[in-house]
């Protein structure tokens, strides 16, 4: 019975051919079978010439607002400032271990702290262990840098999380004004090679899987990055209001993101107009929570260090812009699976009525809510994982955990994010049922040709 409608479709199909002749077959042949390979790869969305024109009266205001913030936001680059020497703000190089040797730690005077003879506080053992264990000279050469080849020694303590290794590359902190002995000093290990073969392996595997999509999204990445290091943290180390860089800047990724993976359809507008609503609402959300809850936005060193730098940040609109950016990657995943699940549920039976097609769809998003909100709240535990480990050890209750600034911040951050992502799949469904529901066969169509026929207008291709 499912295939007696088919055969009238392939003479509606001329106009489908432009711009998609590698998928003309599939449909005639297949049926619903041929669309269900892509979010934004099947057919042309099956809008009428009416409809088009007002998505299009939605989304270039909006877009040409996006451009005329990042025109008047845009910075000149990150301000200057005077170097502390704390933390991140040092002047690095890098280094390599060129020689390792074994000494007695007295003998070196590595214990900064003597030994206090009480071996059961955790002081006491260190100190101990520092006095009497066996401790590693590295010899470490600059390899960058004014003062390339200059060599310094090293003292690593037997307890020490970081060991060095000869013919390790590290680097190394610069300190101008400390003793000329005590100018250079190991901080971290390079992992620069490790990383890049990481990231080129995650390339590789997106592009043999994705093919010209996994190209587009690699070059989507890189631009969303682009816009990330050189509009918004600029503009905010500048003194723009974080949040309105944050909306700006989010906006403009997903602009440049959606529509470079998935095409200038109408179906990817839809998804476009849900994700902003979603965002709306988790910036109206974040806002009055986090100003609820009194959460400042400065919890560590690294967040005392960026306000001791630039006082005019406003570091409670810094974290809000934090959640707002931190929720556009799953959202453009949400409204893109459900705008396009809508299209493929209508185009599979375009008698479908638009209740029945919202019913259909919203089944759909449940079980993408489920998976996607676990994998938030999931996300956010593992990265604070060392602070609830901390928590745990000081056997301190649920109740005074989850009411500590740090906690409480990452609390917010995955409630609103994930309320935003519950409300994307109801809010992008019913506009993309909508969309897809008010094209029914009296409308008019793009080019003023005959009207196809019944069961076959999904698949006409209207420019």
């Amino acid at each position: 019975m499912t295939s007696s409608p088919q055969p009238p479709t392939t003479p509606t199909d001329p106009h489908g051919h432009t711009g998609h002749e590698h998928e003309s077959h599939g449909p005639a042949a297949g049926a619903p079978h041929g669309h269900s390979h892509s979010h934004g790869h099947g057919p042309a969305a099956p809008v009428s010439k009416h409809l088009r024109k007002v998505i299009a009266a939605v989304l270039i205001p909006f877009a040409a607002a996006v451009f005329i913030g990042m025109v008047v936001l845009w910075p000149g680059g990150a301000p200057a400032h005077e170097r502390t020497g704390v933390g991140f703000d040092r002047q690095t190089q890098q280094g390599l271990v060129v020689a390792l040797a074994k000494v007695d730690c007295k003998s070196v005077n590595a214990s900064q702290v003597p030994p206090t003879g009480d071996t059961s506080t955790p002081e006491g053992r260190e100190a101990q262990a520092a006095q009497t264990g066996e401790c590693k000279k590295a010899t470490v050469e600059v390899t960058t840098g004014p003062e390339k080849g200059r060599a310094f020694f090293e003292i690593v303590q037997p307890g020490a999380p970081r060991q060095l290794e000869k013919g390790q590359k590290v680097v190394v902190a610069y300190a101008p004004d400390a003793p000329r002995d005590l100018q250079y000093s190991v901080i971290d290990v390079n992992r620069k090679l490790p990383l890049a073969v990481l990231a080129g392996i995650f390339a590789v595997a997106v592009v043999v899987v994705g093919r010209m999509r996994g190209v587009f999204a690699l070059v989507a990445l890189v631009v969303s990055f682009g816009i990330l290091m050189l509009f918004i943290l600029p503009a905010i180390l500048q003194g723009s209001n974080p949040l309105l860089v944050a909306v700006i800047g989010a906006s403009a990724i997903m602009l440049i993101a959606l529509y470079m993976c998935h095409g200038l359809t109408a179906r990817t507008s839809v998804a476009v107009l849900g994700t902003l609503v979603s965002l709306l609402l988790i910036g109206v959300l974040g806002s009055v929570f986090i100003d609820w809850a009194f959460l400042t936005g400065n919890t560590d060193d690294n967040t005392g260090l960026i306000h001791g730098l630039y006082p005019s940040i406003d570091m409670s609109g810094l974290l809000l812009a934090g959640v707002i950016i931190g929720s556009l990657g799953v959202l453009d995943d949400v409204t893109v699976t459900q705008t396009s699940a809508v299209w493929e549920l209508h185009q599979a039976d375009p008698k479908m009525g638009p209740r029945a097609l919202y019913g259909a769809a919203i089944r759909i998003g449940r079980d993408h809510i489920a998976s996607v909100v676990n994998t938030l709240v999931l996300a956010y535990a593992g990265a604070a994982l060392p602070l609830l480990l901390l928590f745990s050890i000081a056997n301190s209750s649920m109740g005074s955990v989850a009411n500590s600034e740090m906690v409480a911040e990452e609390i917010v951050r995955t409630l609103v994010g994930s309320i935003g992502l519950v409300a994307s799949v109801p809010v992008t469904t019913a506009l993309a049922t909508l969309v897809v529901s008010a094209d029914r066969p009296g409308s008019p169509v793009a080019d003023g040709a005959p009207r196809p026929v019944r069961g076959g207008r999904g698949r006409r291709r209207k420019r």
